[in-house]
C-alpha cells in the first residue's frame, strides 16, 4: 500500500504536492496543517521502522506493522522524521484497530512545550495545559468518524466548525476517491481537559472511558487515499477459476465503493455500476411456495448478475433473501464486513449445499478459515490464520488453479484405473473359475495365471493410469457435485461390467477355446482334452 492523496480542509493534495509543500523553507499556512498531519500520523500509528533498514530510502524499509500504518508511517515520514514527531508525546494510553470500533486511537500527554506548537492550532495552544491535559489522537474509517467530527482543521492550519457545505465537500472527495478503488482514512484529535477524565489514562479501566471520550467533539485534520492494487496474478486466477465453474466472491473491511472498485480490477465484478445490484434489489416478501434449496454443490447461476452489500445489511436479510443470493447472484461483494459476518456468509452458503473455500490471512479470519470447507491462508499470514487454514500458500495465488487441477486429475485419474481394473482384475478372471465349478468347463485360466496378469499387467497399467497428465479440457468442465457424485456410480459400473467387462470375458474365451479347437484338431483328435 501507498498513500497517493491526502485532504486539508477542503484541499486536495497528491502525495507528492504535500511533499514538496512542507520541504519549501518560506512558512505558510497550508505548511502548518500538514505538519498537524504529520505528526497525527506518526503518534497514532503502530508501525515501527526496521533498524536494519533505516538507512535505505523511504519506499524501501521495513516497516513492523500492518499494511496501512506502513503507508502512513511512510507518509509521515515523507514529510518530517517519525522519531522527531513522537519525542514530543508520551504514550498514555493506546487502543488498536479492531474490525468492530474500525479505528484506533491513543491518548497522550506532551513532554515538552514545543508540541503543542506542531500539533494544535494557536487558537487550541491557548486553553491546552500542558502539565494537565492530554490528546487524543484517532484513526480510522471515514464513514465512522466524519459523523463524529464538530470541527476540521483548514488549509490555514486553524480549525473552524465543520458545517454541511464543507462536510459534503469532504464526502464527495472521500467518494471520488473510493470509487477510483483507494482505501480512505480520516484522521482526527480532541483536546482532553485533565479534570474532565475521571480515571487514570494508564489504567486498564480507561478504554471505556475513551471510547466515550471519542464519540463527540472531534477535530478532523485530514483524510489519506491509499492505493492498494491486486496483485497481478489475481485477475487470471479469478478468470481460470470461472472457466472451471467456481464462482468466486469478495468479503472485505474496506468502504462499500472502495471494494466496488477493487472487485472491479479483480475481475470479481464483470457488469456495469448501474447494473451492480444492492439489498434494496432483493425480495422483501417470502415467495407464496417455499424455496427448495438447491442439494447440488456445483450448481451454479445461469445470469451474470453483480450484488455489493455491507455488514449492516447481512444483519437485515431473511432467509429468502440469503437464498435469492446464494442461488441467483453471480458476483458478489460483501464489504464493512466484520468476523462474524465472514463466518455467517461461509455458513450461508454451505447451507446450500455449496463447497466453500475462504482465503484470509488475518487473526479475524481464523474462524471463517476454520468454519469453510478448504481454509487458504499465504505464509505471510498470522499463526493463527495458517493453523486454521488447510492449505498455505507459499508463493502466489496462482497456486490455487494449480490446486484445483490436480484435485481434479487426482479424481479424475482414480476413476480411470478403477475402471480398467474393475473389469480386467475382476470380472474376467471371475468367469472361468465360475464356468468351470459350474458347467464343469475345462478351467483354462489358472491361479498361477491369474498372478501373473495381476503383476505384469494389471500393477503396471494400474499405476500408469494414476500418473497420467490431466486431460486438456479439465480445467473447462463445472465442478463434480460432491453431495451426489461418487467415485465409483452406477455409470462406471455399467461401463466396467456391462460393456468392458462382458466384451473382454466373451472375447477372451473365445480366443482360450479356438486354441484348443486348433490344438485338437492339430493332434488328430487323439488327444484327450
Amino acid at each position: 500500500m501507498a498513500v497517493t492523496d491526502c485532504l486539508i480542509g477542503s484541499n486536495a493534495l497528491t502525495a507528492k504536492e504535500a511533499i514538496e509543500e512542507i520541504e519549501e523553507e518560506s512558512t505558510s499556512r497550508k505548511k502548518a496543517a500538514l505538519t498537524q498531519l504529520r505528526v497525527t500520523s506518526a503518534v497514532c500509528n503502530a508501525g515501527e521502522f526496521d533498524p536494519t533498514t533505516i538507512h535505505l530510502p523511504i519506499s524501501q524499509r521495513k516497516i513492523i506493522a500492518d499494511a496501512t500504518d506502513q503507508a502512513i508511517l511512510r507518509l509521515s515520514e515523507s514529510l518530517g522524521p517519525v522519531n522527531k514527531s513522537r519525542d514530543l508525546w508520551i504514550k498514555r494510553f493506546d487502543l488498536a484497530f479492531n474490525s468492530k470500533n474500525k479505528f484506533s486511537l491513543r491518548v497522550s500527554s506532551p513532554s515538552v512545550p514545543s508540541a503543542l506548537e506542531s500539533t494544535l492550532s494557536a487558537s487550541e495552544i491557548s486553553g491546552f495545559d500542558a502539565q494537565k491535559d492530554y490528546i487524543l489522537m484517532i484513526k480510522g474509517a471515514p464513514d465512522i468518524l466524519l459523523s463524529r467530527c464538530t470541527k476540521f482543521v483548514g488549509a490555514d492550519g486553524e480549525v473552524h466548525d465543520l458545517d454541511e457545505a464543507t462536510r459534503t465537500s469532504i464526502e464527495a472527495i472521500k467518494n471520488s476517491w473510493s470509487s477510483q478503488g483507494k482505501r480512505v482514512l480520516a484522521l482526527g484529535r480532541k483536546s482532553l481537559s485533565g479534570t474532565a477524565i475521571q480515571s487514570n489514562p494508564e489504567d486498564n479501566s480507561f478504554e471505556k472511558e475513551a471510547l466515550e471520550l471519542a464519540r463527540t467533539g472531534l477535530t478532523l485534520i485530514g483524510l489519506v487515499g491509499i492505493v492498494d492494487p491486486p496483485r497481478e496474478e489475481v485477475p487470471g486466477v479469478i478468470e481460470t477459476l470461472h472457466r472451471a465453474g467456481i464462482r468466486t466472491a469478495m468479503v472485505t473491511g474496506d468502504f462499500q465503493l472502495t471494494a466496488q472498485a477493487i472487485a472491479r480490477s479483480c475481475g470479481i465484478i464483470s457488469v456495469s455500476d448501474r447494473e451492480v445490484h444492492t439489498v434494496d434489489n432483493l425480495p422483501r416478501t417470502p415467495p407464496k411456495i417455499e424455496p427448495r434449496k438447491n442439494h447440488k454443490s456445483n450448481h451454479l447461476p445461469v445470469e451474470t448478475k453483480a450484488i455489493v452489500l455491507t455488514g449492516q445489511d447481512l444483519m437485515t436479510l431473511l432467509p429468502h433473501q440469503w437464498h435469492t443470493l446464494v442461488t441467483e447472484y453471480s458476483e458478489i461483494v460483501f464489504a464493512r464486513t466484520t468476523p462474524e459476518h465472514k463466518l455467517q456468509i461461509v455458513r450461508e452458503f454451505q447451507s446450500h449445499s455449496y463447497v466453500v473455500a475462504m482465503i484470509g490471512d488475518g487473526v479475524n479470519d481464523a474462524p471463517s478459515l476454520k468454519q469453510a470447507d478448504i481454509g487458504i491462508s499465504p505464509a505471510s499470514g498470522s499463526d493463527i490464520a495458517i493453523e486454521a487454514a488447510d492449505m498455505v500458500l507459499l508463493d502466489t495465488f496462482s497456486a490455487i488453479p494449480e490446486a484445483v487441477l490436480y484435485g481434479r486429475v487426482v479424481f479424475d485419474n482414480l476413476k480411470k484405473t478403477i475402471a480398467y481394473l474393475l473389469p480386467a482384475g475382476s470380472w474376467s478372471e471371475f468367469w472361468p473359475v465360475f464356468t468351470n465349478v459350474a458347467f464343469g468347463l475345462p478351467q483354462i485360466l489358472s491361479s498361477f495365471l491369474m498372478i501373473i496378469i495381476c503383476c505384469f499387467t494389471d500393477c503396471a497399467t494400474a499405476i500408469s493410469l494414476a500418473y497420467e497428465k490431466p486431460e486438456a479440457n479439465l480445467m473447462l468442465q463445472p465442478p463434480r457435485d460432491v453431495v451426489n457424485d461418487r467415485l465409483v456410480d452406477w455409470k462406471l459400473l455399467l461401463q466396467a461390467y456391462g460393456f468392458v467387462g462382458t466384451l473382454e470375458t466373451v472375447l477372451s474365451f473365445t480366443m482360450s477355446y479356438c486354441r484348443i479347437f486348433c490344438l485338437f484338431y492339430h493332434l488328430g483328435g487323439n488327444t484327450v482334452v
